[in-house]
């Protein structure tokens, strides 16, 4: 992105690529959730420390969201 402005590119042209950065990483983000969601937490669940697990989920998840 910053070879980009520095090489003087329009404006909307940066902001579809950062807009583009971020969809991937929301992906991204989505299909690591799911997958720690059925195998991470039912896991968990089946230890009998699901409480512990999701209360790891929901501190990530709020660092993640903000």
């Amino acid at each position: 992105m910053r070879g980009m402005v520095a090489d003087s590119r329009p404006c909307p042209e940066v902001l579809i690529q950062i807009a583009a950065a971020r969809a991937a990483l929301d992906q991204a983000a989505r299909v690591l959730l799911e997958d720690h969601l059925e195998h991470c937490i039912v896991e968990a669940q089946d230890r009998g420390n699901i409480s512990s697990a999701i209360g790891d989920l929901k501190e990530a998840l709020n660092r993640f969201i903000g």
